[in-house]
């Protein structure tokens, strides 16, 4: 009986069929759609208060252009490498959903329907094009690790 136990994914013994079946889902046309879209939205947030006119806050305008750019960036990455980053596009889910709720929590009850609207609608698209990028490979995984059992 063997003393060593194997930790953590690297030693799963799936580990080379996930990996190319993310990298098979990513690299399909719904795929990279998802990612162009997603990267699209993130760099909308980023400038979205010049676009839509609301610089007058300040703590919303710096908060959209950071997660804005930040989101871009990390779905941007996603693609290319899902076995080893899929945890970003987890943190976009995350962005998504702070964008929807930041009018209220940045503003402090100062807000406006173009603020509210506008982050509304983005956030929630940057969550569902997050999530979409997580379902599509992780809906094949199970396919993945049939043959081990």
């Amino acid at each position: 009986m063997s003393t060593h136990m194997s930790s953590g994914m690297e030693h799963h013994p799936d580990i080379l069929a996930l990996r190319e079946h993310a990298e098979r889902v990513t690299s399909t046309t719904a795929g990279q759609g998802a990612e162009a879209l997603a990267i699209c939205a993130g760099l909308f947030l980023a400038i979205s208060p010049w676009v839509v006119g609301f610089t007058g806050f300040a703590g919303l305008t710096v908060s959209n252009l950071v997660l804005g750019l930040a989101y871009a960036v990390l779905m941007a990455g996603y693609g290319s490498a899902f076995g080893r980053t899929h945890a970003r596009a987890w943190a976009c889910v995350a962005i998504g959903a702070w964008t929807v709720v930041a009018p209220w929590a940045v503003n402090g009850g100062a807000h406006v329907r173009r603020t509210i609207l506008t982050n509304t609608v983005t956030g929630g698209l940057m969550t569902c094009l997050a999530l979409a990028a997580v379902g599509m490979v992780f809906a094949g995984m199970g396919m993945a690790g049939r043959h081990s059992r």
